[in-house]
């Protein structure tokens, strides 16, 4: 006859056999990498490239977020400092052999950029702005504009400026991205992240709907929801979101010849204007609109056929706002039918993702100050064209190669995060 501590103690000992079993059987990474869009996608890749075991997870199994409504423009023309033109160069250099790398179609390639210059502007003082950047657009005409780009509406423009401009489908990218990933023994989760592992300042995992994850470092690559995610864990990043909108056609039969976008530079001063210190305390109260919004009239035509057309951008400091999508629609079109009357009325389906951004246009790259295990690569609202060269630099830096560039992106170039604790 087994006795009631006989019982309790094999009870026990099957317990501590279940719980050394499930230890064992736990899969621990060297990195977990939070987000499948092109980030995510790049940098677990040239991570896998380092000899890394990484768990990449993505809450969707079909992209919805940046990368999936991106124009896919390379604007490697317009670095402005030693350490953008660099970037922009080595992005330039591997998007053209990217394709062969990856063993995937990216759809590279170089079209003419028209940034329209609205007609209550000078073209001139316009052009002036861009004198900066290592290869500035050439002034054009209204008829110079309208020869290159016959769809433009002549008396919606004042001129226009004009550059060489590489374009990729963002959509292929990523998933060539994906696949050489998987290729190389790199491992996808399809799941909703929920929360930080941490224990004090240290991070060591994911919690996700379908479980746990552990790993010895933890890379936030979530975009427009990487200070959300953060913030959950008490982290505070100065990485920022706008609420960006567009319409994106099906293939269609009318032919544009470049890529349209705004000179006005809008979007880069809606992003400086709203993350001044001032306003830091605002972006952790859900519900403020910190400053209007912009509409940058802009289209691209895939080489399927495809157009992307917009795009506003907002800055409302809940992730999870709802836009009135027929409202949002009719302003897209009015807007776009001022400079591109042929594209007002095309069948189109209106689409609103995040977009992640910081206060001086450099994305956050590197290790989070303060915490252990907990990294970051995010804020690439422009250019696309550094992920490459970053996501390559950051993981040889994390198997011992010294990078003074990686640095100059680091997180900690904003010290002044400590007062918005």
């Amino acid at each position: 006859m087994t006795s009631r501590s006989d019982y309790s103690s094999k009870l026990n000992i099957e317990i501590v056999a279940d719980c050394i079993n499930d230890i064992v059987s736990m899969k621990t990474y060297d990195w977990v990498v939070v987000g499948a869009g092109i980030t995510g996608a790049a940098v677990s890749y040239e991570l896998v490239q380092q000899g890394f075991k990484v768990l990449l997870v993505e809450k969707d199994d079909h992209l919805r977020g940046a990368t999936r409504y991106s124009y896919g423009g390379l604007a490697y023309w317009s670095g402005t400092t030693e350490l953008t033109r660099q970037l922009c160069e080595e992005g330039r250099a591997i998007h053209q052999t990217l394709s062969e790398e990856l063993e995937a179609e990216t759809q590279f390639r170089e079209v003419d950029l028209v940034l329209t210059i609205a007609v209550e502007e000078d073209p001139q003082a316009v052009a002036n702005r861009y004198g900066e950047f290592v290869t500035p657009p050439q002034l054009l005409t209204v008829a110079e504009a309208c020869k290159i780009e016959p769809l433009l509406n002549p008396d919606a423009i004042s001129g226009a400026l004009t550059v060489r401009h590489g374009h990729i489908s963002p959509d292929q990218t990523n998933a060539a991205y994906l696949q050489a990933f998987k290729r190389l023994g790199g491992e996808i989760k399809i799941a909703e992240v929920t929360g930080l592992i941490q224990a004090e300042n240290r991070i060591s995992g994911i919690q996700t709907i379908d479980g746990d994850y552990y790993s010895n470092n933890v890379l936030i690559c979530a975009g427009g929801l990487s200070r959300q995610l953060l913030k959950s864990a008490g982290i505070n990043v100065r990485v920022y979101f706008t609420h960006t909108e567009v319409l994106e056609t099906p293939p269609v039969e009318i032919k544009l010849n470049t890529i349209i976008m705004s000179a006005g530079m809008e979007r880069f001063q809606l992003e400086a204007d709203a993350t001044q210190p001032e306003l830091e305390y605002l972006w952790d109260k859900p519900g403020h609109e910190i400053v209007p919004l912009i509409i940058d009239r802009s289209a691209v035509q895939f080489l399927n056929g495809r157009m992307r057309i917009g795009q506003p951008s907002r800055i409302l400091t809940n992730p999870n706002t709802k836009i009135n999508p027929s409202e949002s629609e009719f302003m897209i079109r009015q807007a776009i039918g001022e400079i591109l009357p042929d594209l007002e009325h095309l069948p189109a389906t209106w689409s609103h993702c995040l977009v992640a951004f910081t206060h001086d246009g450099l994305p956050l790259v590197g290790k989070i100050p303060n915490y252990e295990g907990i990294h970051i690569f995010s804020g690439f609202s422009n250019p696309l064209v550094f992920i490459p060269p970053l996501a390559k630099r950051f993981a040889k830096l994390i198997n011992g190669e010294p990078d003074q560039i990686v640095q100059q992106c680091s997180p900690s170039r904003f010290p002044e995060i400590d007062k918005y604790k």
